[in-house]
């Protein structure tokens, strides 16, 4: 399986913690001076080459390892046959509104929502939240589906175990995008074991996104923060409670990569107008980790090096071009 969570607590201990999506949590704790800390590692652009994720598992050698090394890496493409299906009702979860609001910032390689109480119950295991954030487009993909943007909603449990709960959000002012199609067979086998509730499309703005997104753009330089008008999370709650989830075992998204992460990825959909999108976008750019092989399976970039390595192999072997005709 890799580095486990309590593998690289030790690890990640012996350097100085940067922004990831387990921030907030034991393997990533908060600045106590309440400094906005800002991600080290990146996905596109000028840092690609550095910090990219190609070679996050060498930035923070050897807490990073698992992101090369791994064989349950998140994200993946949810298909059939990879996860389970827990249904809304068989899980408790509640998330305390904040009237006064709540602390918004820029990470730099995110922007992240400080949640004020919340906990998620599933068999008997409580986690409690910490915080929630947004990737654009969607990391996890709908059975080969990109979606606009996913919202994950970070839990961490007394026993240091991490809950992650995924969800999709659509541009809900253009025409509802419909859940990907699924093949007859993959259909057929799935009921066979349980039959999960067709994703529901966002059928309008929702409420707390809109609230949320409405002050973005008064965090577009990383390292800042802003106090957002009140929230209310009852929508989104029930939202996530009258649907079902999609399960399985991964990992973190950033580095340090660590594996054992508990995914919940919700059969829902949330909605922003496209205005509100465009406002995100223009502060996150884009912050999406390709999607990794079938959990269980090798490492997408250990089969990516034997691949090199065969065709240096080859191509050393290859005799040599005659020259060509004058």
């Amino acid at each position: 399986m890799g580095l486990t969570l309590r593998a690289l607590l030790l690890a990640a201990s012996a350097t100085r913690a940067f922004a990831s999506c387990a921030h907030g949590t034991f393997l990533r704790p908060r600045a106590e001076d309440g400094t906005v800390e800002v991600g080290k590692f990146g996905y596109t652009g000028s840092i690609v080459r550095l910090s990219g994720p190609l070679n996050w598992a060498a930035l923070e050698a050897p807490a990073n390892s698992v992101c090369a090394t791994g064989t349950r890496q998140s994200p993946i493409d949810m298909v059939e046959g990879v996860f389970s299906v827990l249904q809304g009702s068989e899980v408790e979860l509640t998330v305390n509104d904040m009237p006064e609001g709540a602390e918004f910032e820029n990470l730099g390689t995110t922007v992240e929502v400080i949640t004020q109480g919340g906990t998620l119950k599933v068999a008997e295991k409580q986690f409690e939240l910490q915080q929630f954030h947004f990737h654009l487009p969607s990391e996890h993909l709908d059975n080969g589906t990109s979606q606009a943007m996913e919202m994950h909603m970070v839990f961490q449990s007394a026993t240091q175990e991490i809950a992650v709960i995924g969800v999709y959000i659509n541009i809900a002012d253009q025409a509802a995008a419909p859940a990907a199609k699924r093949s007859p067979s993959r259909i057929t086998r799935r009921q066979e074991a349980t039959t999960p509730p067709p994703a529901t499309a966002a059928t309008g703005p929702t409420a707390l996104l809109e609230t949320i997104f409405g002050v973005v753009d008064q965090i577009s330089t990383p390292g800042t923060k802003v106090k957002t008008p009140p929230l209310v999370m009852s929508e989104v709650v029930d939202i996530l409670k009258a649907n079902a989830f999609q399960i399985y075992s991964g990992s973190l998204t950033t580095p340090p990569c660590s594996e054992g992460v508990n995914w919940h990825v919700s059969t829902a959909r949330l909605g922003v107008t496209s205005a509100s999108f465009v406002k995100v976008r223009d502060v996150i750019g884009f912050n999406s980790r390709y999607p990794q092989n079938t959990p269980g399976q090798p490492n997408i970039l250990m089969l990516s090096a034997l691949g090199s390595a065969a065709a240096a192999v080859a191509a050393a072997a290859a005799p040599a071009a005659a020259p060509a005709a004058a």
